[in-house]
């Protein structure tokens, strides 16, 4: 599970990236259908980035679009026949289309209905052709991978699922120095994991997978498969969240070196997300019953606010 991909239950069934345009799109069709998938499966990215000059907006829906056609490649990649697919088919699936994405970005053009306006994004703002190999590499583990051991383990998978999306983003948000700002992005793409991770415990065990490092559950005496709400899953929760608001902070940094626009636009997505951790708290830490969430008019209301003069 990316950065990217937060909100799995309760979506709306259309469009996929496996509803695609069978025929040839235009470039601004293309970059619609981008807008459509951030729309309708990444509402809180969506809500954020309509703070960002429209010249602008469109680029960030191709990042999303990119990221959630690799993530529904990986999870919602249609049965065969009601079974699963076999995770050879996955494997082989997502490498056909890492190996068609950087072959249409050597070409400079794509008739791929979403890789069109993604390889023209990349063009545009010269993001790191690797930053898409590591993300890759990290859906790859996904594959195969249920667990981690330590920290230090899951933020090698977070490099690429999480910490590298803040590196693809920074080209367009264009901060006042970017090297200064590149840890704090990626801080603030791992602090958006980490509240994914912890929302989404229940989710991600049903997926066969755990994202709190395996020490942490353990020191804590925490067996996450219980799915039950003790004192002791209680202290774990809160420790992880405190670790979370730590990068939340650093990303702070990084927000206040970005032009107005741009850092209204993280901001937001800085606070609406954050809220996620005070609506966990407020359900006193059952992430197993009900899904802590930030509501639509929420978001509204916050965007609202920031593009008021």
């Amino acid at each position: 599970m990316n950065v990217m991909s937060s909100l799995r239950r309760n979506r709306p069934p259309v469009p996929t990236t496996h509803s695609l345009p069978t025929g040839p799109v235009t470039l601004d069709e293309s970059y619609e259908l981008c807008r459509e998938f951030n729309k309708r499966h990444g509402t809180t990215y969506y809500w954020s980035t309509k703070v960002l000059p429209k010249v602008k907006q469109h680029h960030v829906h191709a990042l999303y679009a990119f990221a959630r056609y690799a993530d529904d490649i990986v999870d919602e990649i249609p049965s065969q026949g009601g079974r699963d697919v076999p995770t050879e088919v996955r494997a082989a699936a997502l490498a056909d289309f890492g190996d068609r994405f950087f072959t249409d970005l050597a070409a400079g053009r794509s008739e791929d209905p979403v890789l069109k306006a993604v390889v023209h994004t990349v063009r545009a703002f010269d993001i790191d052709i690797g930053a898409f190999r590591r993300f890759l590499r990290s859906m790859t583990m996904d594959l195969t991978i249920e667990s981690y051991a330590t920290w230090d383990d899951l933020l090698v998978y977070m490099d690429g699922s999480a910490a590298v999306i803040g590196e693809m983003m920074l080209p367009i948000l264009e901060p006042t120095d970017y090297d200064i700002a590149l840890p704090h992005a990626r801080d603030l793409g791992n602090a958006f994991q980490l509240t994914n991770f912890l929302r989404d415990i229940d989710e991600d065990l049903d997926r066969g997978r755990q994202y709190i490092p395996m020490d942490d559950s353990g020191r804590f005496g925490v067996d996450l498969t219980k799915r039950q709400v003790t004192p002791s899953f209680v202290e774990l929760m809160q420790f992880e969240i405190e670790r979370c608001r730590e990068l939340y902070l650093s990303a702070e940094i990084g927000i206040a070196m970005l032009p107005d626009r741009s850092a209204k636009c993280v901001q937001a997505a800085h606070t609406l997300y954050g809220r996620i951790l005070d609506k966990i708290e407020a359900q006193h830490y059952d992430v197993f019953s009900g899904r802590a969430s930030v509501s639509t008019t929420e978001k509204a209301v916050m965007v609202t606010k920031l593009l008021l003069p």
